[in-house]
C-alpha cells in the first residue's frame, strides 16, 4: 500500500530516486472527476458483490447443509462438480456462459453479470458452509420443533446463531470473489456494466502510474473495510460465546 500511496501523489518518479521528484494531486482529481467513471464503477461493484452474497446464501446454504450433514451415493462427485468453476479457466467458463446468456437475454445486463459472478463465488461459499454444517448438531432444532416452533422460527433463533460466524466468513469470500471479477464482467457485461476492475485495468498497462495507483487504492479500501468489519463481528461473536460459557 505504501508505494501505491506515494505513486498516487507523484507527478514524476524515476529511478534511482527514493521519492518522487514532483508531487501533485492530478491523479486524485481524475479519480473524483465524472470522466473517470470511478464513482460509477464503485457503486456497481458494491451492488454486484452484495447481490452475489445474497444469491450465494439463498442457493448455497441448502446445498452446504446437505453436503455437510448427509452421506449419500455420489457425494464426492457432487463436491467435484461444485469445484469445477474454480478448476476450469475463467475465460472458458465465461465464454460458454455468454452463449447461453445471449440466448436468454441476460447478456449486457446487471442480472447477467451478477449470475456469472455467482459461478466462481458459489464454490467458496458452499465449501466453507459445508465444513460448518459438518460440525453442526440438529438436536436443538429438533427440540425447538417439538416445542412448536415452525421451520422459519427454528432457522432464525436456532440455526442462524449457530452458523453465523461461518456464514460471515463464507460471505466475505463471496464478496471478495465478486469484487475482483474482470473477465466475466467484460464478456457478460459487454462493456455496459462498468465495475472498478473495468476502470482500473486499462491503466495497469502503464498509461498512467499515478492514476492506476489512485484507482487501486479506491479498489482495495472497500475490501479492507469488509475484512475489518468481519473481524470485529467474529470477535464480538466469540466474546459472546465465551461469556455464555462462563455463565
Amino acid at each position: 500500500l505504501a508505494p501505491l500511496g506515494i505513486w498516487s501523489f507523484a507527478r514524476n518518479w524515476f529511478f534511482p530516486n527514493l521519492l518522487p521528484q514532483e508531487w501533485g494531486l492530478d491523479a486524485w482529481r481524475y479519480v473524483f472527476s465524472p470522466t473517470s467513471r470511478v464513482g460509477e464503477g464503485l457503486v456497481t461493484s458494491l451492488a454486484l458483490a452484495f447481490v452475489v452474497v445474497l444469491l450465494s446464501i439463498v442457493v448455497g446454504l441448502p446445498a452446504a447443509r446437505v453436503l455437510g450433514m448427509q452421506e449419500f451415493r455420489g457425494k464426492r462427485t457432487v463436491e467435484w462438480l461444485i469445484m469445477l468453476p474454480i478448476i476450469v479457466p475463467t475465460l472458458v467458463v465465461a465464454m460458454g456462459i455468454q452463449i447461453v446468456f445471449i440466448r436468454y437475454g441476460l447478456a449486457d445486463t446487471f442480472a447477467g453479470v451478477a449470475l456469472v459472478h455467482l459461478v466462481p463465488a458459489l464454490p467458496y461459499f458452499v465449501l466453507v458452509m459445508a465444513s460448518v454444517f459438518a460440525n453442526y448438531s440438529v438436536e436443538l432444532e429438533e427440540t425447538a420443533r417439538t416445542l412448536g416452533a415452525n421451520p422459519l422460527r427454528t432457522f432464525w433463533y436456532i440455526t442462524l446463531p449457530a452458523i453465523f460466524p461461518g456464514l460471515v466468513v463464507a460471505s466475505l469470500f463471496t464478496f471478495l470473489v465478486s469484487w475482483s471479477q474482470y473477465i466475466t464482467t467484460l464478456l457478460i457485461g459487454g462493456g455496459r456494466i462498468i465495475t472498478l476492475p473495468m476502470v482500473l485495468f486499462p491503466f495497469i498497462s502503464g498509461a498512467s502510474h499515478a492514476r492506476a495507483a489512485a484507482i487501486s487504492i479506491v479498489f482495495i479500501l472497500p475490501a479492507i473495510l469488509v475484512l475489518i468489519l468481519t473481524s470485529r463481528t467474529l470477535s464480538k461473536e466469540a466474546g459472546a460465546v465465551s461469556g455464555f460459557g462462563r455463565l
